[in-house]
C-alpha cells in the first residue's frame, strides 16, 4: 500500500499543480472581466465582448496549430526544439499579419469605439494585435514547458498570465480611473508586450529559433487549429440564439451556468494536458502500450468528473448568494447542465489518443462534423423550446461526439493493426 502511495503522489500532486493553475486562471478571468463591465460601462463593454468573441476564433487560427506539433514532436526528441520554435514563430507572425489585415480592412467600418476615426482605427489594431498575436505569442510560451515536461513552469505561465491581467485591469480602473475601451485598448496592449518580453526571455533560454516552416506539418497544424475554430464558434452559438429570442434574465442566469459548466471541465482538461506529452511517449512503444494508458486515463477522467458533477449539483442552492436572487433559475439550470462534464469525460480521452498518435485527421473530422451539426442543433433547440431546447441539444451534441469518437478510435486501430503507428519526423 505504502509503496503504491509513493509512486501515485507526484503525479497526484502534478495533477493538483496543473488542475489549480488553471481553476485559478479561470477565476481571475472573471474578476477581470467584473472590473472591465464596471469600468467601461455597459455600452463599451458590449463592444468589447464582441471584439472578444471575433478574436477568440483569430486566435485559434493564428500560427496554424504549429503549437501541437511543437509538444508532440519535442516530447519525443528534444533536439528539435529550435526548429520546433521558429516554425511556430514564422507561422504566427505570417497568420497574424494576415489576420490582422482583414480585421482592419472590416471592424472600424462595423465597430465605433470612438467618434474619433484615428482613436477608432488604432484602438481596434491594438485590440486585434493583442488578442490574437500577443495572446498566441504568450500561449505559446505555456506549451514550450509542456513539451519539455516542466510542467511547474507551463502552470506559472498559466498563473502569470491571468493574474497580469487582472492586475492591468485594477491598476487601470482603479488608479488611473480608466473609463473607455481606447484607453483599455492601450492599458492591454502595454501589459502582454511587458507579460510577452518576461516569458521569451526564460523561454530562450531553451534554445534560440532556427526560422523555417516545416510543410510536412503545417496539414496537421491546420487539422489541429481547425477543431478549436469550431469549438469557438459553436460555443457562442447557444448564447447568440437565446438572446434573440429570451429575456434578459434567462439569458444571464443561462451565460452565468455556462460559465460554471465550461470551468467545471477544466479538472479534466487539467488532467488531459498533463497525460498527452505521456500518451505520446507511451505510442512511441506501440499500440498496446499507449491503449493500455488510455484506458487507465478514461477510468480516471470519468471519476473525476463524476465526484465534479455532483459537487457542482450539491452546491447549486448557494449559488444565488454568490450571483444575487435576480437570478431565479440559476439552481435549476446548474443542476440540468452539470452532468455535461461527465459526458466529456467519456469523448475525451479517446480523442486526446487519436492526437497522440498522429491522427489528426481523424480527430479533426471528429470534432468539425460534430461540431458543425452542433450549432445546427443548438439553432433548432433554442429556436422550439428555449433553454430546454438549448439544454437537450448540448446533450445531444456531446452524446453524438461520444459515439464518433469512439468510432474513430475503432476504425484507427483496426486500420493500424497491420502497420505501426505514423511516427515520421520530416
Amino acid at each position: 500500500m505504502n509503496s503504491f502511495i509513493r509512486r501515485i503522489f507526484p503525479a497526484l500532486l502534478s495533477y493538483a499543480a496543473s488542475g489549480g493553475s488553471l481553476i485559478a486562471a479561470n477565476l481571475a478571468q472573471l474578476l477581470t472581466f467584473a472590473i472591465l463591465a464596471r469600468a467601461l460601462g455597459a455600452d463599451e463593454f458590449g463592444y468589447y465582448i464582441i471584439i472578444l468573441a471575433i478574436t477568440a476564433v483569430g486566435t485559434h487560427i493564428c500560427g496554424l496549430g504549429a503549437t501541437e506539433c511543437l509538444v508532440r514532436r519535442v516530447a519525443k526528441d528534444r533536439s528539435i526544439y529550435s526548429i520546433m520554435l521558429g516554425h511556430n514563430l514564422s507561422l504566427i507572425t505570417a497568420s497574424g499579419a494576415a489576420l490582422i489585415a482583414v480585421g482592419m480592412a472590416v471592424l472600424p467600418f462595423f465597430l465605433t469605439v470612438s467618434d474619433n476615426y484615428l482613436i477608432n482605427s488604432v484602438s481596434i489594431f491594438l485590440l486585434l494585435v493583442t488578442n490574437i498575436v500577443l495572446v498566441r505569442l504568450i500561449l505559446l510560451a505555456e506549451q514550450i514547458f509542456i513539451a519539455h515536461s516542466d510542467f511547474k513552469r507551463a502552470n506559472q505561465a498559466v498563473l502569470g498570465f491571468a493574474f497580469a491581467r487582472t492586475a492591468t485591469a485594477l491598476i487601470a480602473y482603479f488608479i488611473f480611473d480608466m473609463s473607455t475601451l481606447p484607453e483599455w485598448a492601450i492599458w492591454q496592449f502595454g501589459a502582454h508586450v511587458i507579460i510577452l518580453i518576461v516569458y521569451f526571455k526564460n523561454v530562450l533560454k531553451l534554445g534560440k529559433p532556427t526560422f523555417r516552416i516545416l510543410g510536412s506539418e503545417i496539414k496537421q497544424g491546420l487539422y489541429f487549429s481547425s477543431q478549436f475554430v469550431f469549438i469557438s464558434l459553436k460555443q457562442n452559438a447557444d448564447l447568440l440564439i437565446i438572446s434573440l429570442i429570451m429575456p434578459p434574465t434567462i439569458v444571464g442566469t443561462y451565460g452565468i451556468v455556462r460559465r460554471l459548466v465550461d470551468s467545471s471541465r477544466l479538472s479534466l482538461e487539467a488532467l488531459n494536458r498533463l497525460t498527452y506529452p505521456k500518451l505520446v511517449h507511451k505510442s512511441l512503444s506501440g499500440l498496446d502500450a499507449v491503449l493500455k494508458l488510455s484506458k487507465k486515463l478514461l477510468v480516471i477522467n470519468i471519476f473525476i468528473a463524476v465526484i465534479t458533477a455532483i459537487g457542482i449539483y450539491i452546491f447549486a442552492p448557494y449559488l444565488p448568494l454568490l450571483f444575487g436572487t435576480d437570478y431565479q433559475d440559476l439552481v435549476s439550470f446548474t443542476r440540468i447542465l452539470c452532468w455535461l462534464t461527465v459526458l466529456m469525460a467519456l469523448w475525451a480521452p479517446p480523442l486526446e489518443l487519436l492526437g497522440a498518435i498522429g491522427q489528426h485527421k481523424a480527430r479533426s473530422i471528429i470534432f468539425n462534423s460534430v461540431n458543425i451539426t452542433a450549432i445546427g442543433m443548438l439553432a433548432l433547440g433554442s429556436w422550439i423550446n428555449a433553454p430546454y431546447g438549448t439544454f437537450t441539444a448540448l446533450y445531444l451534441i456531446d452524446l453524438t461526439l461520444i459515439c464518433a469518437a469512439w468510432f474513430g478510435i475503432f476504425i484507427t486501430l483496426k486500420g493500424n493493426q497491420s502497420r505501426t503507428l505514423p511516427h515520421h519526423l520530416s
